[in-house]
C-alpha cells in the first residue's frame, strides 16, 4: 500500500543541515497496523508531514520516495497532491483543537472537506451522511450542530477521525492522537479508530512515544532514534526480543510496580551514556 525509500529530510543551519529524517525505509501493507514510536525529536512527525507532502521552508526532502500503490507521491504536482489528501490519504494531527475552525459547525467542516474534493452531497442526504459519519465515532448526530469549543478533548479527537475517514481514504497516519487526553478517553479514542479501521478497510500508521499504546494496537512497530529507523519489528517480537539497545531503553521506561522510581528516568541517563557506536551495525 505505501512504500517509503530512503527518505532523508534536511533543516539547513549556519553549523550545516540537520538531518531530522535519515534514510528512512519501510513499508505499510493494507489494513496493517503499524506503530512508529521514538523519542521527541526524533522524526516521527517529520515522516508524517513527508508523506502527506506538508513539510514547510527550510526543511526539505533531499533523497528518496514515497510510493502509495505505485505513486511516487514527490513526484505530483501540488494540485495532485491536494486531490490525494484525504481521498486516498490523511491525517489525524496531535491536537484536534488546532485542526478545527473555532467559528465553524462541526457538520460544515465536514461538508467543507468533502466538498473540497469533489464530493457534492444534496440537501436532501447531507444529515443522513454527516449521522453515518459520527455514528461511525460513536458521537451522536445532534454534534453536528455544535461549535468546537462546545465538545469535549475526546469529542473534538472523534469529529477529527470523522474528517479523516469522511472520502475512504487508503491509508491514515494518526499522530499522537490521544497525547493530550486522560486514559480513558485515550482508551475510547483508539477503541475508535481501530473499529472505523475495520469499517473501511484503511492501513493505519500510528505515531507515538507511548509502548504500552503500541502493545495494544500495533501490528509491528518501528523504532525511530535520531532521524533513523533503527528497529522494525513485529509487536510481539519487539517486547519479547528488541534488538537494539534504544529499543530496550523505551521499554525499560514503561512504569513498574517492581521498583520505586518511573524507570523513565533510569533509561534517559543510560540513553545520554550511550556511546553513538552502540547503535551502529544493529539489525534493523
Amino acid at each position: 500500500m505505501l512504500e517509503i525509500d530512503n527518505l532523508q529530510i534536511h533543516f539547513p543551519t549556519q553549523r550545516g543541515p540537520v538531518k531530522a529524517v535519515d534514510g528512512v525505509s519501510f513499508t505499510l501493507q493494507p489494513g496493517e497496523r503499524l506503530g512508529l514510536i521514538g523519542e521527541s525529536g526524533s522524526g516521527k512527525s517529520t515522516i508524517a508531514l513527508a508523506i502527506m507532502r506538508m513539510i514547510k521552508p527550510p526543511g526539505e526532502i533531499v533523497d528518496g520516495s514515497i510510493l502509495l500503490e505505485g505513486v511516487d507521491l514527490l513526484s505530483l504536482s501540488e494540485d495532485e497532491m491536494r486531490r490525494k489528501r484525504l481521498n486516498d490519504i490523511a491525517l489525524v494531527t496531535q491536537g484536534a483543537m488546532n485542526s478545527l475552525n473555532p467559528v465553524m459547525r462541526i457538520k460544515d467542516q465536514l461538508i467543507d472537506g468533502m466538498e473540497a474534493h469533489g464530493t457534492k452531497v444534496s440537501k436532501r442526504d447531507v444529515r443522513a451522511r454527516l449521522a453515518e459519519l459520527l455514528a461511525a465515532v460513536d458521537l451522536k448526530s445532534e454534534v453536528a450542530d455544535l461549535y468546537p469549543h462546545q465538545l469535549s478533548g475526546g469529542m473534538k479527537q472523534r469529529v477529527c477521525i470523522a474528517t479523516a475517514i469522511s472520502l475512504k481514504p487508503k491509508v491514515i497516519i494518526a499522530d499522537e492522537p490521544t497525547s493530550a487526553l486522560d486514559v480513558v478517553v485515550q482508551k475510547h479514542v483508539m477503541e475508535t479508530l481501530r473499529l472505523v479501521q475495520d469499517r473501511i478497510g484503511a492501513a493505519v500508521i500510528l505515531i507515538g512515544h507511548d509502548m504500552g499504546l503500541m502493545a495494544q494496537f500495533a501490528q509491528r512497530v518501528a523504532v525511530m532514534r535520531a532521524g533513523k529507523l533503527v528497529e522494525l519489528n513485529e509487536v510481539h517480537e519487539i517486547f519479547a526480543r528488541p534488538q537494539h539497545p534504544y529499543t530496550r531503553l523505551l521499554l525499560e521506561s514503561l512504569p513498574s510496580l517492581d521498583r520505586r522510581d518511573t524507570g523513565l528516568v533510569t533509561a534517559a541517563k543510560a540513553a545520554a551514556k550511550m556511546e553513538p557506536a552502540a547503535f551502529q551495525g544493529v539489525n534493523q
